[in-house]
């Protein structure tokens, strides 16, 4: 699932540096902004069917790579 999810973002932000670096600071480096965040929010939906609506996003636990995979996981679970 990991790969998948990491896949999304790589789509969305346009970069394949988020698969090699799992520290990376995606909103810091300007990877991702509000824009790319609605994006990936949409991108989740479609190709995952996890439904997240912006209230429930939190910009820290989108940080980084590794941190957006382990929301989304979370997300999958429940």
């Amino acid at each position: 699932m990991k790969d998948k999810i990491l896949a999304v973002l790589v789509e969305v932000a346009e970069t394949e540096e988020v698969l090699k670096q799992p520290e990376l600071a995606l909103y810091d480096l300007q990877i991702l902004d509000s824009m790319k965040t609605v994006e990936l929010i949409v991108a989740l939906g479609r190709e995952l069917g996890v439904e997240i609506s912006p209230a429930e996003f939190e910009r820290e636990a989108w940080a980084t790579p590794a941190k957006f995979v382990e929301d989304v996981e979370k997300r999958l679970a429940t």
